[in-house]
Formats: structure tokens, C-alpha cells, sequence
């Protein structure tokens, strides 16, 4: 599934840019993070001090070999998993720092999640499934942007359907919108097209880098496919817990060309 329409932007666009915009903070951060498994002999290290910022309004690959670490290295910087030493931020929020029901608040009110599995409830049509999280906390929906994630989708005529109404694709598209639909300071999106066939898949990937150009989210996916990398702006490849490259503007014969020389 070839990317020739998810171009990222040019240095031209970016020099037409305001100039506040290339001094944004991260919208993440990771100051040394190391998370250990285990202890003495049989210790694990999954992240060993990885420094990581992530551009805000950026769309960002994360990449490696199995165990190299990049779905644990997400989950850290999501806020669903602790690390070992070292600090993950959320714009400047030190996740160390807050209690567990602060954290729960942070993950439910600034940040989105977009998992391999669509993790829609299944007695809910897809409008209730978009607009769950801001139900379960308790707000309306800015019916403005609410009618422009579902607009994005092109699921119009299908938001009284259930999931089970519903192609793989259409739910991941639920489950990408419902990411949306708080405004969320960064989106984490663990292997999104890996249930979903090529055609749907690039869908997905070109719905995601739509958000990113137009409506100016962070997305950040673990992916182990050089053509969902191909949408992102800048790949960065880990490898036995350590971000050993980096290529921005990746196309993916050069994301499969690094790969391959992970086992060299």
C-alpha cells in the first residue's frame, strides 16, 4: 500500500510557518527512561536511558526488531506502565509525579489511545463509542469538532451501527475518531493496522495523517511496517532498548533497507 498523497510537509511550508511553532515544546518526553523486568541475573532491560522528545503536531514512528523495546518504551510515556529510574513527561507534566487517580485523570483527559484491537463496546453504536470518554467524564462534545472527526471518518451513515455492523476497518475508525474527540494533547497508537488488510490499513494510516495536516494532532504508533512508517514524519528505530537512528520524511524502502540492517 503505497503513501503517494501523505506527503509530509516541505522545508517550504515550514518556512512559511509562524515562527513560534518551531520552538513548541515536546508534547513528550522522555528523560532517561530505563524499565528493568525482573532482578540479579535474569534481569531484563527492555529501556536502557533512552533521551526522546516528540515534536508536537508531528506524526512519529517508533520502529524495531521484536524486543527491542518500542511497545514498552509506549506504554512508559503513556503513562500505562512505570518506569524502572528516569522521568516521562506529557508537555511539562512529570507522570512520576502524580498519584494514581492524578494519572488516570491526565491519560482520560489529555492523552488518546489507539490499540491493534478496536476495543469498542460492542452494545454501543459507533456515535456512543466515539463520544465515550467524554461521556464517562462527565462532558459534553464540542459539537463543531465532534462533527469534524465524524465528517473525517466518512462514516456518516453508518454512526448508529454497532460494531458488529461494522467492517474492521469502519471500527478502527471508531476507535481512531474516539482517540480524537477530546482534543487530546498527544495520541499512542500500538500496531493500529495490525488486524486490518492492506486496503483498510491505508485507510487508517491516511485518516491518522489527516488528523496530524489538518486538524494538527501528535500521534505517536509503534508499528513493525516500513509502509505504515512511510506516513509518518520522522521514524525513530530502536534496538535492544536504545534509539540506535532516526530518519525523518521516511519513504518505506528506506525504512526497510534500515530494518534489514538490524541483522547484520
Amino acid at each position: 500500500m503505497e503513501n503517494p498523497a501523505a506527503t509530509p510537509p516541505t522545508s517550504g511550508d515550514l518556512q512559511d510557518a509562524p515562527a513560534t511553532a518551531t520552538a513548541a515544546p515536546p508534547a513528550a518526553r522522555a528523560v532517561k527512561a530505563t524499565k528493568v523486568y525482573g532482578q540479579g541475573p535474569t534481569a531484563v532491560v527492555a529501556l536502557d536511558e533512552i533521551d526522546l522528545d516528540v515534536e508536537a503536531g508531528r506524526f512519529t514512528a517508533i520502529m524495531g526488531p521484536s524486543g527491542s523495546g518500542k511497545s514498552t518504551l509506549m506504554h512508559c510515556m503513556a503513562g500505562l506502565d512505570y518506569l524502572t529510574s528516569g522521568q516521562v513527561f506529557i508537555g511539562d507534566q512529570d507522570l512520576g509525579a502524580l498519584s494514581e487517580d492524578e494519572l488516570t485523570l491526565l491519560r482520560r483527559d489529555r492523552v488518546g489511545f489507539v490499540f491493534q484491537a478496536f476495543n469498542l463496546v460492542p452494545t454501543l453504536s459507533a456515535i456512543e463509542n466515539i463520544t465515550l470518554p467524554l461521556t464517562l467524564a462527565g462532558r459534553k462534545p464540542d459539537q463543531g469538532w465532534l462533527d469534524s472527526v465524524v465528517a473525517a471518518t466518512g462514516l456518516a451513515d453508518r454512526l448508529d451501527h454497532r460494531p458488529s455492523e461494522l467492517s474492521g476497518g469502519q471500527q478502527q475508525r471508531v476507535a481512531v475518531a474516539r482517540a480524537l474527540v477530546s482534543r487530546p494533547q498527544i495520541i499512542f497508537a500500538d500496531e493500529p493496522t495490525g488486524n486490518l488488510d492492506s486496503r483498510s490499513g491505508s485507510e487508517i494510516l491516511e485518516f491518522m495523517r489527516r488528523a496530524v495536516q489538518d486538524m494538527g494532532q501528535t500521534i505517536v504508533m509503534v508499528t513493525h511496517d516500513p509502509v505504515a512508517a512511510s506516513y509518518a514524519d520522522v521514524a525513530i528505530f530502536l534496538a535492544d532498548g536504545r534509539i540506535v537512528d532516526r530518519m525523518d520524511q521516511p519513504t518505506a524502502e528506506r525504512v526497510l533497507d534500515r530494518i534489514k540492517r538490524f541483522g547484520e
